[in-house]
């Protein structure tokens, strides 16, 4: 019997090795795996154990690439302190407009510190860059800023490994942000301790704010308050 071949593993012993050396080569991360059967062609006879060998195969490829969209970002969660009262306080009119201003305000200071506006939910704002310091700067910015419209913000930071999908930038690192973020008082900007670890030398200042558990993340995380910047 003559074996049946699919490029789907390391090597194949015997008269077809070379060949399905060649034919490996020819696909890029390519293996070769030889298969029963009863005639050289794989599409011959019962052609089960090809079908699978090419889909574990097909599968590990998908697997590898979707490793290649985790890339290395922190991620600033804000949102205005007490909305639903200050709205409510204010009419709808008014606080559309402040917060339009809150809005105009935010974008501002993201492209200052070369922030990536990911998403916008009612007042509050998710944004990744590519430096922690920068975002603790920026979050620190924003919090100043508008206490001129009478607002209060708070803010979280860590820094992490995200996915990419579709555009969308998602991942444990993401929910740790949002989890940290929701810790944080009024005027307070809360970073993990990566961020606090990862900007030493930066000039940047910080309390400790305690252990916390954060709401579906294993394990109690050690949270740091910014009490300034050089």
């Amino acid at each position: 019997m003559s074996p049946r071949c699919s490029c789907t593993d390391r090597s194949t012993p015997g008269a077809y090795g070379e060949e399905m050396e060649y034919l490996r080569a020819l696909v890029p991360g390519g293996r070769v795996q030889a298969v029963g059967g009863v005639d050289e062609q794989p599409y011959f006879g019962d052609p089960t154990e090809v079908v699978a060998a090419v889909a574990r195969f097909a599968e590990a490829v998908r697997s590898e690439e979707a490793q290649f969209d985790r890339v290395l970002a922190t991620v600033m969660f804000t949102d205005i302190v007490e909305s639903s009262a200050r709205a409510a306080q204010m009419g709808d009119r008014k606080w559309g407009e402040v917060v339009s201003r809150h809005h105009s305000i935010v974008r501002s200071l993201l492209a200052r510190y070369r922030g990536n506006e990911v998403d916008t939910a009612g007042d509050g704002f998710f944004a990744t860059f590519d430096g922690p310091a920068r975002a603790v700067r920026c979050a620190e910015a924003i919090v100043d800023t508008v206490r001129d419209l009478g607002l209060e913000v708070r803010a979280g930071i860590h820094t992490g490994e995200v996915e990419t999908i579709e555009g969308k930038v998602g991942g444990i690192a993401v929910n740790i942000g949002a989890r940290v973020a929701a810790k944080a008082g009024p005027s307070e900007v809360l970073v993990s301790q990566t961020v606090k670890d990862l900007v030493a030398g930066s000039g940047l200042a910080f309390e400790a704010a305690g252990e916390h558990e954060l709401k579906g993340i294993p394990e109690r995380w050690r949270l740091f308050r910014v009490v300034g910047q050089g």
